[in-house]
C-alpha cells in the first residue's frame, strides 16, 4: 500500500504547485490593481466601436480583413504542426500537397497585403 501511495506523490505535488500558482493568480491583482477606474475602462469594447452606438451600424470593411488574416495563420499552423510530425510517413505526395496548401495561403496573404488589411491608417 505506501508503494502505491508513493506513485502519486508526484500527483500531489503537482496539484498542489498548481493550487498555489492558482491562487496567487487570482490573489496578487488584487494587490498590485490600480483602484481608480473610470468610465472609459469599465465600459466594454468590442471591433473599435463604442459599445452604446446603434447595433444596425456597418463595420468597416478592415474587421473582416483581419478576421480572414487571422484564419489564414491559423489554418495555416494548425496543418503545419501535424504535417511535420509526419513528414517522413507521408512521402513526396504529402510534401507536394503541404506546397500546394502553403500557395493557396500565401495568394490570400498577398490579397490582403494588395487590400491593405495590414496597414491600420
Amino acid at each position: 500500500m505506501i508503494d502505491m501511495l508513493h506513485s502519486y506523490l508526484p500527483v500531489l505535488i503537482f496539484m498542489a504547485v498548481a493550487a498555489v500558482i492558482a491562487g496567487a493568480l487570482l490573489f496578487i491583482p488584487f494587490m498590485v490593481a490600480y483602484r481608480a477606474p473610470d468610465a472609459e475602462k469599465l465600459s466594454a469594447y468590442e471591433c473599435g466601436f463604442n459599445s452604446f452606438d446603434d447595433a444596425r451600424m456597418k463595420f468597416n470593411v478592415r474587421f473582416y480583413l483581419v478576421a480572414i488574416l487571422f484564419i489564414i495563420f491559423d489554418l495555416e499552423i494548425a496543418f503545419l504542426f501535424p504535417w511535420a510530425v509526419s513528414f517522413r510517413a507521408i512521402g513526396l505526395f504529402g510534401f507536394w500537397s503541404m506546397m500546394v496548401f502553403l500557395l493557396l495561403l500565401t495568394v490570400g496573404f498577398a490579397y490582403e497585403w494588395k487590400k491593405g488589411a495590414l496597414e491600420w491608417d
